[in-house]
C-alpha cells in the first residue's frame, strides 16, 4: 500500500495560483476639497463686497477714454469762459436763452448728465447760478470738469 505523494508547487498557497493585480488608475475626482475652497471664496467675497462700495457718489471728470458701450450719446458740455460767455458744446448762448435751450436739449436727449467747465477766475456765485440753471433745465446730474495735478491740502503739489 504505498501511495506516492507527488510534490505540488501550489500546495501551500491554497491550491490556486494567484496573480498579482495591477492597481487600476482611479477615474473618480474627489470634489470635496474643491467645494471647500469654493465655499471659503464665496464667504470672502460676500464679506468684502459691501466694503468696496463708496459711500459718497462722485462724478469723475471727463477723460480721453472712449465711451462705454452703453453710452450712445455724446456727453453734453457747458462752458463758462473767463469773459463770462456761456457755451453749450461749442456754441455761444446768451444768458437770456440758456434755460430755454437747455429744456429743448433735455427733451431730445436720453440722459440727464451734463459736464460743467468753468474758468478758475469766475466767481463761485456765477458758477452756482449756472448750475441752478442746468438743474432747472432738466440736467440734475452735473459733473464738474477740472484739471489734474493741482495743489493738495498739505500745500505740496504732485
Amino acid at each position: 500500500m504505498g501511495a506516492s505523494v507527488g510534490h505540488d508547487p501550489d500546495a501551500g498557497r491554497g491550491g490556486r495560483r494567484r496573480r498579482r493585480r495591477r492597481a487600476r488608475p482611479m477615474s473618480e475626482i474627489n470634489v470635496t476639497p474643491f467645494v471647500d475652497v469654493m465655499l471659503v471664496l464665496l464667504i470672502i467675497f460676500m464679506v468684502s463686497a459691501p466694503l468696496l462700495t463708496v459711500g459718497v457718489p462722485v462724478d469723475l471728470p471727463e477723460t480721453a477714454a472712449e465711451a462705454l458701450p452703453g453710452e450712445s450719446e455724446e456727453p453734453l458740455t457747458v462752458t463758462l469762459t473767463e469773459a463770462g460767455e456761456i457755451l453749450i458744446q461749442a456754441t455761444a448762448v446768451p444768458e437770456t436763452e440758456l434755460l430755454e435751450r437747455l429744456r429743448a436739449i433735455s427733451e431730445e436727449r436720453e440722459g440727464d448728465r451734463v459736464f460743467l467747465r468753468a474758468d478758475g477766475g469766475i466767481p463761485y456765485s456765477r458758477v452756482v447760478q449756472v448750475m441752478g440753471a442746468l438743474s432747472s433745465g432738466g440736467f440734475p446730474n452735473i459733473g464738474l470738469v477740472t484739471d489734474t495735478d493741482g495743489p493738495t491740502f498739505d500745500g505740496e503739489g504732485r
